[in-house]
């Protein structure tokens, strides 16, 4: 199997459990956090819509650096309303795929450099990064937004398996 084919089917795999847990993200809550060291509802919810979009960046730019004046533009947006949030998440996987669809394995074998203020904090290739950065750091942060769901009241989708609210 092709690395652009794998990826898409990771990224198909992925779609449905993380679009449900999204859709229970309670709206008007944005500000909520946990613990005072925790980020707000909003902004990790924000984020997880946004992860699948990061394939786009890792395929076709060489580099992030974090802290440039032209990152904020990859600093989540925090929506509203719970459409918007969810609009989000399609969006950021239609660009996605597109990426994916328009690249090759080639490609994904050369390196892409996460930068902070100009020092290379990780540098490996693009398939590496796409694979630990965007989708083990997504269900990372994914099952962190599970608990706040929980911590709110909301009903928690099953993810890899059942949900104590859905048996």
């Amino acid at each position: 199997m092709k690395l652009v084919e794998l990826f898409l089917d990771q990224l198909k795999s992925e779609e449905n459990s993380t679009r449900r847990v999204l859709q229970q993200v309670p709206e008007g809550r944005n500000d909520w956090k946990p613990h005072e060291k925790s980020m707000p509802l909003g902004y990790l919810s924000a984020l997880v819509a946004g992860m699948p979009g990061w394939i786009e960046f890792m395929v076709n730019r060489d580099e992030l650096d974090i802290a440039s004046p032209g990152a904020a533009k990859f600093k989540p947006e925090v929506p509203a309303t719970n459409r918007d949030l969810v609009a989000s998440f399609e969006g950021s996987l239609a660009k996605a795929r597109a990426a994916l669809q328009a690249t090759s394995d080639e490609h994904l074998l050369k390196p892409w450099k996460f930068v902070v203020g100009g020092h290379v904090a990780d540098e490996r290739p693009r398939y590496m990064m796409i694979r630990d950065a965007v989708f083990s750091h997504m269900a990372h942060h994914r099952g962190q937004l599970t608990v706040y769901l929980r911590l709110n009241e909301s009903k928690v989708p099953a993810v890899y398996g059942p949900s104590a609210d859905e048996r």
